[in-house]
């Protein structure tokens, strides 16, 4: 919900360092609160809070009646599972709905959940919660936090292992038992930075392309991302960024190549020199992007390397 101006209102790292909680948080006017996946708050505008719920970047619904639009919309199978991006060594947020277990349509449903899930992680299992509670009263849809361990037997989880949720439903239409199943891949980040286009020869124009939901604020127009945000580093202490005008580039951001399409484009040229330095054939490259908006809730550096051809 938009919440009210009240004077001069601290941020919201600020207000939960004075043991304010996540859900108490306050904004100032014109922004939403919302609660990432990793548990901390964050005070947005409306259609950026949009674009976080729909990449499952919230743990919550931003409010009552946006989860209600979300209850209407889901596919006519009265049990189905959703389950929402993984961060490695964190959290996965997940809902279930089945109509049978909402008994008590007046009120909002606790469920226990032994012998109702088995969870797994590269088909080892590991333990679970004791709960599931209800999103709101009579909705049947369950939300379901799943804290994930460290290690799994002795390693230490890493990007693209496996969670796989089993759910157990005891009273299917049919009389028989049925298994819904969801595998959950973990990751740090949605952004993604490639080439294409010429290669990376001297002087030969080529494409830099970025994939970043979090840049996408406007679903009906084009957004754009400054040069500036991708740092260029070569061979030989070579550090500057993608601004630097001997890129040559064909624009000073780069553009997204159409309304809500969320990848964004610019050409460029690998110069014979960068900032009084000689750039040789062979020489190794990286360009880097910094996605400060993860599901992990770090900073992560997200880079495509290659080499001057």
């Amino acid at each position: 919900m938009i919440q009210p101006s009240y004077g001069d209102v601290e941020s919201p790292r600020k207000q939960m360092e004075r043991g304010v909680s996540a859900a108490d948080v306050m904004c100032k006017a014109g922004l939403e609160r919302v609660i990432r996946t990793n548990g901390d708050a964050a005070c947005v505008k409306p259609d950026t809070a949009e674009r976080m719920k729909k990449a499952g970047m919230l743990l919550i619904p931003i409010n009552f009646s946006d989860l209600q639009k979300d209850i209407q919309s889901v596919t006519a199978s009265e049990k189905e599972m959703q389950t929402v991006p993984a961060s490695s060594m964190s959290i996965v947020n997940f809902y279930i709905t089945d109509q049978d277990l909402n008994t008590a349509h007046s009120g909002i449903e606790v469920v226990p959940i032994q012998g109702l899930f088995e969870f797994t992680i590269n088909g080892i299992p590991i333990e679970g919660p004791k709960n599931m509670i209800e999103t709101g009263p009579n909705t049947g849809e369950f939300y379901i936090r799943l804290e994930l361990p460290d290690t799994i037997n002795g390693r230490p989880l890493s990007q693209d292992d496996i969670v796989l949720i089993k759910y157990l439903d005891e009273s299917d239409y049919s009389g028989e038992q049925r298994i819904l199943v969801k595998s959950v891949p973990l990751t740090k980040t949605f952004a993604k930075v490639e080439s294409s286009g010429g290669g990376s020869r001297i002087g030969h124009e080529f494409t830099v392309r970025i994939y970043e939901p979090d840049a996408n604020r406007d679903s009906k127009d084009e957004d754009k991302i400054p040069l500036s945000s991708l740092e260029y580093r070569g061979d030989g202490g070579i550090r500057t960024t993608l601004a630097n005008p001997r890129f040559d580039a064909n624009s000073s951001y780069l553009i997204e190549t159409g309304p809500n399409t969320s990848t964004f484009e610019v050409k460029i040229k690998i110069p014979r020199e960068l900032d009084g330095k000689v750039i040789h054939i062979g020489d190794s490259y990286e360009i880097r992007y910094i996605d400060r908006s993860t599901p992990s809730g770090t900073d992560e550096k997200i880079i495509l390397k290659g080499r001057i051809g």
